[in-house]
């Protein structure tokens, strides 16, 4: 073979075994991706969660479901959730993400924050825990969280934003709308036929007919029925901004003014309001709850308005 030929045959030979490198690099790298990439409990098995313990630093709250509904248990009270809230929680866990490995070692634990000090996620089935998860420390740019598994001493990094959850002020976790149905869509503006709103001495009643709305109790010259229905719309998701005990549901403070709705349905949904206290705000209890709702004043402003705010400009 002349020199020139072995040169080439050299060259050809670096270029094969470049490329045999390259490829093998790019696949073990796309395996470890894979093998990083699950979820840390089965979308089917998180459809029969029963109940979700969230123990951290700063205390610890229960979901539970009753019903099919989920209620946040807290300080031996019970208040419903945020439905839609409790599901984005639950799919941080059962969606399909890089989790990759970080140690496997039970010496790093403390290191990630991943001993005694770590927060908890228990989550049941009935009686059965179905996922078990320890979440430490945030890495240095505070994009990702460290995890293990309880009793398992393999650690892995991923979304933050779980942390978002499990560290948020508790009334964050309640449904604060004092028609909790309209959270999910079950009530809207169509389903009202009649709304009547009274305020000590003055009733306003507004009834439905035909695609308009009829009205009493209060003068209008040209209805604007644009802001009618924004109103209507206002009152089927007010909430307040907590719960409360200072008052009780049978509370004679409830006996002046309320928003009554009538529904197609046959259903009527009568809404008590307290009068505003020195900084505005109002308690506010449903029919069939006997749960007492903290309206912030800016809320409470919009609940009862003046014959002029109806009219057509």
């Amino acid at each position: 073979m002349t020199y020139k030929n072995k040169v080439y045959f050299l060259a050809a030979l670096i270029a094969v075994l470049v490329l045999l490198y390259a490829g093998n690099i790019l696949f073990n790298s796309d395996f470890g991706t894979r093998n990083a990439s699950f979820a840390w409990l089965d979308s089917k098995a998180a459809e029969r969660t029963t109940r979700v313990v969230v123990n951290t630093q700063s205390g610890g709250f229960e979901l539970l479901t009753q019903n099919n509904m989920w209620f946040v248990s807290h300080n031996d009270n019970m208040y419903p959730a945020r439905q839609l809230r409790v599901q984005d929680f639950l799919s941080i866990l059962t969606t399909r993400s890089t989790w990759p490995v970080r140690s496997a070692s039970a010496s790093s634990h403390e290191r990630f924050g991943l001993d005694n000090q770590a927060s908890r996620v228990t989550i049941y089935s009935d009686n059965t825990v179905i996922l078990d998860l320890l979440l430490g420390n945030d890495d240095y740019v505070r994009s990702e969280t460290y995890f293990r598994l309880y009793a398992q001493n393999e650690v892995r990094s991923g979304d933050s934003n779980i942390r978002t959850y499990i560290d948020s002020q508790i009334n964050n976790w309640y449904n604060l709308r004092l028609i909790p149905e309209s959270e999910n869509g079950q009530i809207s503006l169509a389903n009202v036929q009649r709304l009547s709103v009274i305020n000590h001495e003055e009733t306003q009643i507004f009834t439905r007919s035909n695609r308009g709305w009829l009205f009493s109790g209060i003068e209008i010259e040209n209805l604007d029925v644009s802001a009618l229905e924004g109103y209507i719309r206002i009152i089927l998701n007010i909430e307040g901004d907590n719960f409360t005990d200072i008052v009780t549901h049978d509370d004679p403070v409830f006996d002046h003014n309320r928003i009554v709705l009538e529904l197609g349905t046959g259903r009527i949904i009568t809404i008590r309001i307290a009068d505003s206290d020195e900084s505005g705000r109002r308690f506010a209890n449903v029919s069939g709850s006997r749960y007492i709702y903290s309206i912030p004043s800016w809320s409470a402003n919009r609940l009862f308005r003046e014959a002029e705010s109806f009219e057509a400009q």
